[in-house]
Parts: structure tokens; sequence; C-alpha cells
């Protein structure tokens, strides 16, 4: 299934704490408009680009990025692009695209 970009609009339009895959941490998101997710921190913000994210979903989607956490960040910077891995992985499991694990998996 395509990212739905109205749902992640609906989701964290007006803001969201986003539970991080492992850690039991929060990734805040500030707000999200038509190009791209804005994160931040108390020392750091950033855009999560809606066309990379798009790009990501197909690519698990076609089985070419792995869906566990983990292989996915690695996968996300070779594939799409070098843009705040970790947190890309931190939403899409959170929007169900990726496994629900707190594993490290080794890929050989």
């Amino acid at each position: 299934m395509p990212l739905d970009w109205s749902d992640v609009k609906e989701k964290y339009g007006a803001g969201f704490q986003v539970p991080t895959c492992a850690g039991g941490k929060f990734l805040k998101v500030a707000r999200v408009d038509d190009e791209a997710i804005h994160i931040e921190s108390p020392i750091w913000s950033a855009k999560l680009h809606r066309v990379n994210l798009e790009k990501g979903v197909a690519l698990i989607e076609d089985g070419t990025i792995s869906r566990d956490p983990g292989l996915f960040v690695e996968d996300y910077m070779l594939y799409v692009a070098n843009e705040r891995a970790t947190s890309v992985a931190h939403i899409l499991r959170d929007l169900e695209f990726l496994d629900k694990t707190e594993t490290f998996s080794i890929r050989c």
C-alpha cells in the first residue's frame, strides 16, 4: 500500500510524539506540509521530504528495502537518501510499514 500523504498530514499535521523503535523515547514531529514532515529536538530541526518517504515505502512494498527497522536504516541510506534515516524508521514503523521488532538483525 503506498504512502497516503493525507493520512500523514491528518496524523502528524498538528504535531505528534512518535515512539522510537527502541529505547522508549520519542521523536517530535512539529508539523507536516505538502513537501515534508518537519521534526525537531531542543538542539536541531530537520525535514523528512515527502518524495523520499514515498520512494522508501515503494521500495519496502516491492521488497527492495527490509521491513526490519535496523536493516531499513541501512537500506534507506543506500537506495533513497541519507536524510535522517533513523527518524524515517521511527515514522514508518509508527505508520505500520516496518515491523514492530526491537531486536537487532544481522545481514550476512
